[in-house]
């Protein structure tokens, strides 16, 4: 069974970084897709970054290009975001998910989704 588990997420000054984890386990994909999306309250979900696991050809939302990067690490079945320069419309509940194939920008496209962890940033 594929598991995704998010971690470090939390409270942070505008212009600080926070680095969010997602540990993936029973990836069920050789050739697979990992993406991070957020939604914030009372506004719909948005896509935020994704890679390509084989080729990690990345992209990104124009909101967070720049300050966001997306990454992962083979040994440890781990994709991570790291988040500089943050501000107060970057929080949300991110959440790590993942799909068979490429990358898309679309949330119904992902077949397995985590829990989310909680961005804050105060302003």
């Amino acid at each position: 069974q594929v598991q995704l588990v998010e971690s470090g997420g939390g409270l942070v000054q505008a212009g600080g970084s926070l680095r969010l984890s997602c540990a993936v386990s029973g990836r069920p994909f050789s050739s697979d897709a990992w993406a991070w999306f957020r939604q914030a309250p009372e506004k719909e979900r948005e896509f935020v970054a994704a890679i390509n696991w084989s080729t990690s050809s990345t992209y990104y939302a124009d909101s967070v290009k720049g300050r966001f990067t997306i990454s992962r690490d083979n040994a440890k079945n781990t994709v991570y975001l790291q988040m500089n320069s943050l501000k107060f419309e970057d929080t949300a509940v991110y959440y790590c998910v993942a799909k068979k194939g490429v990358a898309t920008m679309r949330g119904p496209d992902y077949d397995y989704w985590g829990q989310g962890t909680q961005v804050t940033v105060s302003s």
